[in-house]
């Protein structure tokens, strides 16, 4: 890409002196040579100290029986600066889950800091109307719905 239309300014953002283009993902790459995405820079929670990757946690719960998707953020926590909550579309009649459920499922496979501690059973998620999941109003929704409003950093 050489840079973004009649955008100096974002151009300079995204590509560096280099002509390195930035995208913002997170990947490793494996010993082939191929790259794997494993989250976006924006999107990590900084838990106690530790960086921890939405999408490693999300491909996880997707080999629960009960999940149909899901997607987990950072919510607010007076502790460790940042908690993880999961939003969780069930399968059709699976069996609800609560977050104690979940913590268990996860209890051995999980380092513990990566475990979510809320978990929050829901039909959509927010979409933006080019179909982009809204993980800030998911924040925004999770920080009221969990009365987490006074529990940010110096909370």
């Amino acid at each position: 890409m050489l840079g973004y239309w009649d955008e100096p300014a974002k151009t300079a953002e995204a590509i560096d002196q280099a002509r390195w283009m930035h995208t913002g993902d997170l990947a490793v790459m494996r010993e082939d040579g191929y790259v794997n995405i494993v989250g976006r820079i924006k999107d990590m929670v900084i838990r106690g100290g530790e960086n921890v990757y939405p999408r490693e946690i999300e491909e996880f719960l997707y080999t629960h029986p009960a999940v149909a998707d899901v997607q987990v953020i950072g919510v607010p926590d007076a502790k460790y600066g940042e908690e993880l909550c999961a939003w969780i579309k069930l399968k059709p009649d699976a069996e609800p889950l609560d977050a104690d459920a979940v913590r268990e499922f996860a209890t051995g496979k999980l380092a513990r800091f990566k475990i979510p501690k809320y978990v929050l059973l829901v039909d959509d998620f927010p979409m933006t109307v080019t179909g982009k999941i809204r993980k800030v109003e998911m924040r925004e929704t999770s920080v009221g719905l969990l009365g987490l409003a006074d529990r940010g950093e110096g909370g």
